[in-house]
């Protein structure tokens, strides 16, 4: 994990492999932001000059190298375009500090050490700075590291050399001032989770089953002194949960539910975060086609995300009760596969007529809910790539909300907004509940094909339990990036979710949810 230090030295005097500034796209070309004077001044105040010599514009994410001039200690320095320069009387937005440190950091991949001369008015945007930077400069490697002993000194050299940045260094971060301090605990714990949670979505499906990744957890519970319960396949059966048994009957590795809890002694609140977790899923019976298996094992992001926030959750000493429940199975077509047409008894009593194996996360999560029900929190948040429809709805970089109860809706889509997560908030219209109407159950896990996001969501719905607030995030577009990497967000796993989390449980340890 890239190290975060918080910096005294001027851009010139700071000795690294490199310097980062900031250039924005101004009325009248590129202009230099706050944080970057030092090296303007070595440039003779031309730095903008050079930069669109060398074709910069100042443009998102937009990243150009040049050598450093007489007077700066680094060699390099690395201009990173924020986008449109702010109104005279206004900052740059976090999220436009977020995704700049993002890209810079990952374009800096090789190196020990550079100094961020992005602007940090307060201890505010130092944090979103020090998030973006430290999530930039993920790198998933595991998979590769066998490869790369057996292939000599040529490999290793080349696995140096995209390495992720050994160590930011953020200029102008006050090391002594409380809240920048803060801030900086805050941004390493928090990117630490989600890189962990990255690390788990892009694992591969043989080296990550429910059995290895409910290990995975016990390891955290361990570490950090969280509460950890597991139910194998023989307590699920004793305990009726044949949503959780149904979907991972097919497969040879076994159903898992995972209570993973950190609690606080001066908490009066509680959370119950549930998280869906199919460690693979090829449909089932009701196969999916060809071309739609190659990234299903993706499809715990969820489960990923809530390990993650609650960890995090106990990392920050939060002064709120967080309860992560991980509904792990692995959804795979055999003999003993649950088929269209079934019938199964859920963990809640209600039956469910499964019309589509293939729409099995909603089965494993509605066991999790009714369990995490059981306990009464104040609140319920369950996130899941659940439906393709979602994405067709949204795009690839923004999550459904749904709830039911507007208040707690409005509240978690700002809170994503805050922290830079992009989501929208989904209506959950009563007329779609009867299209999953079944002749021989209680419901089926199909209705309607048109709005299947909202019918995914009307179906978790019915397993709430009574006066609880319940909010639904289908994170199925941004939980992978398949395409190249932008801002902050790598090739792959992203851990969405996982920073609306954590300023849920912040907001709710403060008392600004009611």
């Amino acid at each position: 994990m890239t190290a975060l230090t918080l910096s005294t030295s001027s851009a010139a005097t700071l000795r690294a492999d490199a310097v980062v500034v900031g250039v924005a796209k101004g009325a009248k070309g590129v202009v230099v932001a706050p944080g970057a004077e030092a090296v303007d001044k070595a440039f003779g105040g031309k730095l903008a000059a050079v930069l669109e010599t060398l074709g910069a514009s100042g443009a998102e994410g937009e990243v150009t190298k040049l050598p450093a001039a007489d007077g700066l200690k680094a060699p390099v320095v690395l201009a990173v375009g924020l986008g449109e320069a702010p109104g005279k009387d206004d900052g740059y937005g976090h999220e436009a500090l977020r995704r700049a440190a993002g890209s810079a950091a990952r374009a800096l991949a090789g190196s020990k050490k550079a100094g961020f001369a992005l602007p940090v008015e307060d201890a505010e945007a130092a944090a979103a700075v020090s998030e973006g930077a430290l999530l930039g400069a993920y790198s998933y490697a595991a998979s590769r590291n066998g490869n790369s002993a057996q292939n000599g000194k040529g490999a290793k050299k080349n696995d140096a050399k995209s390495a992720p940045l050994g160590e930011v260094a953020l200029l102008g971060g006050k090391p002594r001032d409380k809240e920048f301090k803060a801030a900086a605990a805050r941004s390493q714990a928090l990117a630490e989770e989600i890189n962990r949670a990255r690390d788990l979505i892009n694992l591969p499906p043989n080296d990550l089953d429910p059995k290895s990744f409910a290990a995975e957890a016990q390891a955290a519970a361990k570490e950090f002194g969280l509460k950890f319960e597991v139910l194998d396949e023989k307590a699920l059966k004793k305990g009726g949960y044949g949503g959780l048994l149904g979907v991972g009957q097919g497969s040879q590795a076994p159903p898992r539910l995972v209570r993973i809890a950190y609690t606080h002694s001066k908490a009066s609140k509680t959370l119950a975060l549930v998280g869906k977790g199919i460690t693979y899923d090829s449909g089932g019976i009701s196969l999916k086609p060809a071309g739609h298996n190659e990234t299903m094992k993706c499809d715990m992001s969820g489960a990923a995300a809530v390990f993650a926030a609650v960890v995090a959750a106990a990392r920050l000493g939060l002064e709120v009760n967080v309860t992560g429940w991980l509904a792990l199975a692995e959804n795979m077509p055999s003999g003993s596969a649950t088929r269209p047409g079934d019938v199964l008894r859920m963990y809640s009593g209600k039956t469910v007529e499964v019309l589509n194996t293939d729409a099995e996360g909603r089965l494993v999560l509605a066991d999790a809910l009714t369990r995490a029900s059981e306990e009464s929190p104040d609140a319920i948040v369950d996130v899941a790539t659940l439906t393709g429809a979602m994405v067709l709805a949204l795009g690839h970089r923004t999550f459904g909300i749904m709830a039911n109860d507007d208040a707690f809706r409005t509240s978690v889509h700002e809170i994503a907004e805050e922290v830079g997560e992009q989501s929208w908030p989904m209506p959950m219209p009563s007329e779609l509940r009867k299209g999953m109407d079944s002749p021989v159950a209680d419901l089926a896990n199909m209705g309607e094909r048109m709005g299947g996001g909202l019918v995914a969501g009307l179906f978790l719905k019915e397993f709430i339990g009574e006066g609880i607030p319940w909010a639904h995030l289908d994170i199925a577009g941004p939980a992978f990036h398949e395409g190249a990497p932008w801002g902050y967000t790598p090739k792959g796993g992203t851990g969405s979710a996982v920073r609306t989390l954590v300023r849920l449980a912040e907001r709710t340890a403060a008392g600004d949810l009611g």
